[in-house]
């Protein structure tokens, strides 16, 4: 079935108090995609960030991101005023994201919150922190001695709670300043999931599916290397032997050295991917399409020494292949999965991305280097994919096609038929929505035509990134019909 649908990250949505949030104007968007007869709303990883603000290198697989509480909903509750609100300082610039503001202003409210709202009588409560034990616990311990660290990574805590030493939690339980810190850390989480299922409901009855997003790799400073350091290639210390990255190529000449820990695919295999089964199963349930990022790394992975400064002196080792997909499919049973196989691929990722029947992705950004035989031209697709004019790790079409050479952007512009690029964002949707591939998937700043000012991410680069947010008049009336008129014409 043919679809098409949004890529837009909840935390650029606009709001009143700085990030984009579960509140009406997320609700507000489902409408606009409802209007522009969309199927599908793509976001970002949705887990707790912390430095460098990247949704791919979260504190937990399994937790949600404060920041995403809506604000409205506890002044309803009464649990907050209007007036702590208003007076906290969110940042000035409504196109970005403040994150240092947004982080001593958000959690300073929510504390407040957590105080006055007496969470812990609730029967709701009580089953949300029984059914998620087993991710939760760990996490709002995690949180609670980063508090106690001032934000440290735990690989500089004292040994006895970065190796989770018996006695030191054993004092930890007597202490009542402590324990009211890890139940704070426990009402983030009940709140944001309870406004995150309530937002997917309403998306859902409205006939939009939600496309989630994961990392293969969870962040280093994680209550999941914390807790499960048995899942990790990591030493007697818990510091990790091998760490994940990409090898130099063309676009990078010392490789990309991300720092992930690595998995201990032997031991995985020994618990029938039970770790796994778990993390992909909380996923079906927050989305209804779950897009893994660096599929090839399930193929083969990128070994790089711990302490390397580059990537340049790392190898390849092999992953647990097609075996964890059909455990998956034993256990979970048939799930709705995109795969991220982006880049240089070997004939045996091709080869698994296949067998398991998972459709890949076409980026038309990459498709226009005057090469005929190139997999990302239209004429190239099967139906089993899903076309972007690009993610969030791309320039926007605005900011990207300025950058091409005369003759790709010559080679483009007779590719889509065009005698200029005065409309060249909204040609490249009109062929991405006209090519064979089941499901199309745009980014909102191109159908904003807006330019690198509102680009998402540049990779392996710090600062300025995950921090644009859309205008509260972006999502109009006009632009929803547009949307839908071309939607209709291509079947989707």
């Amino acid at each position: 079935m043919r679809g098409s649908g949004i890529l837009l990250p909840i935390a650029s949505l606009p709001s009143r108090y700085g990030i984009g949030a579960f509140s009406k104007e997320a609700y507000e968007f489902v409408d606009f995609l409802v209007k522009a007869g969309q199927t599908y709303w793509q976001v970002l990883p949705l887990g707790p960030t912390g430095y460098g603000d990247s949704p791919y290198q979260a504190f937990s697989t399994f937790a949600g991101n404060p920041y995403y509480i809506d604000l409205e909903e506890l002044i309803e509750n009464g649990w907050l005023s209007r007036k702590d609100c208003d007076t906290v300082d969110f940042g000035n610039d409504a196109s970005k994201v403040d994150y240092e503001k947004i982080y001593f202003g958000r959690f300073k409210l929510l504390r407040k919150a957590y105080r006055k709202s007496r969470i812990e009588e609730g029967k709701e409560y009580t089953e949300f922190v029984r059914d998620n034990a087993y991710w939760l616990d760990n996490y709002a311990l995690y949180m609670a001695l980063k508090t106690k660290y001032k934000g440290k990574s735990f690989y500089v805590w004292k040994e006895e709670d970065r190796l989770r030493k018996p006695a030191a939690f054993k004092a930890y339980q007597k202490d009542a300043k402590f324990a009211e810190e890890v139940g704070f850390w426990k009402f983030t989480q009940y709140l944001f999931f309870k406004q995150w299922y309530a937002l997917k409901a309403y998306a859902n009855e409205k006939g939009i599916h939600i496309i989630g997003d994961i990392p293969i790799y969870v962040a280093p400073d994680s209550a999941d290397t914390w807790a499960n350091p048995e899942l990790f290639q990591l030493d007697e210390n818990n510091l990790p032997v091998g760490v994940a990255g990409c090898p130099p190529d063309y676009f990078s000449p010392t490789g990309q050295l991300w720092g992930n820990p690595l998995y201990r695919w032997d031991y995985h295999k020994k618990t029938g991917f039970d770790w796994w089964l778990k993390r992909l199963a909380f996923c079906f349930k927050m989305y209804d399409v779950v897009r893994i990022d660096h599929f090839r790394g399930f193929d083969e992975y990128y070994y790089i020494p711990y302490g390397d400064k580059t990537a340049e002196f790392g190898h390849w080792e092999k992953g647990p292949g097609f075996e964890l997909f059909a455990e998956v499919k034993k256990k979970l049973g048939k799930q709705n999965i995109i795969a991220e196989d982006l880049g240089l691929l070997t004939p045996s990722v091709i080869k698994l991305v296949k067998k398991t029947g998972f459709p890949g992705m076409k980026i038309l950004e990459f498709a226009f280097d005057s090469n005929e035989d190139n997999d990302y031209l239209p004429h190239n697709y099967e139906k089993n994919c899903v076309v972007y004019t690009g993610t969030h790790d791309n320039d926007t079409v605005m900011g990207w096609y300025p950058t091409l050479g005369k003759v790709d952007k010559k080679y483009a512009l007779n590719y889509l038929g065009v005698k200029n690029a005065k409309t060249i964002a909204w040609d490249l949707i009109r062929l991405a929505m006209s090519s064979v591939a089941d499901t199309a998937i745009i980014p909102m700043q191109d159908y904003l035509e807006l330019g690198s000012e509102a680009r998402i991410n540049t990779p392996s680069t710090l600062g300025n990134n995950w921090n644009w947010r859309m205008k509260a008049d972006a999502y109009s009336v006009a632009l929803a019909n547009k949307i839908y008129t071309l939607t209709k014409l291509y079947g989707r």
